[in-house]
């Protein structure tokens, strides 16, 4: 008999653990969640969410190249704003007319700086002007267009004057727009 109520509770214990998945898979499977961000602001204009986080490739370059020329080619990139409007929401404020450009990152002698096993190199950053940007100054002011603007930015490769070095390299810049 000893053995039966063994048998009988080993049998009730399997039963038990084949029957608990069965319970836990038969709770609902139709939910999710969406998380969402995003933020109401009174600016003149938007800028594109393609423009907002952006990579670059920089080509391979030789140092003969940096040594020679003192720089690498020119990459272009463009911030696009769009729906911009002249009149601002806030009733009694002026109406949007300029804005200003701050490119942001980590920054030596006017240049931002490079990480990785490469030396002797830093990234500059010109608008369609020739108006040079340095780490946390904002550009020249421009005027705010109706409906939808390209800003336009070259990024090159530049010597920085220390000792040049063969590696990969990476950089993060952020940029800001202040509007007038």
């Amino acid at each position: 008999m000893k053995r039966l109520t063994g048998y009988v509770a080993f049998s009730l214990l399997a039963v038990l653990l084949v029957r608990l998945p069965a319970v836990a898979a038969s709770t609902p499977a139709g939910w999710g969640r969406v998380n969402m961000e995003g933020a109401i602001l009174d600016t003149a204009c938007a800028i594109e969410a393609g423009s907002r986080d952006q990579s670059i490739e920089m080509s391979t370059l030789p140092l003969s190249q940096i040594i020679r020329d003192g720089q690498g080619l020119t990459k272009p990139f463009t911030i696009r704003l769009v729906n911009c409007v002249l009149s601002r929401a806030t009733a009694g404020l002026p109406d949007w007319q300029r804005f200003q450009v701050t490119f942001d990152g980590d920054g030596r002698n006017g240049l931002f700086q490079v990480h990785g096993e490469a030396r002797g190199v830093a990234l500059q950053i010109t608008d369609a002007r020739g108006n040079i940007a340095l780490p946390g100054k904002p550009l020249p002011m421009s005027d705010v267009n109706p409906g939808n603007m390209d800003l336009n930015y070259f990024l090159r490769l530049v010597g920085d004057q220390n000792v040049l070095r063969a590696g990969e390299y990476y950089s993060a810049v952020r940029f800001k727009l202040d509007y007038y």
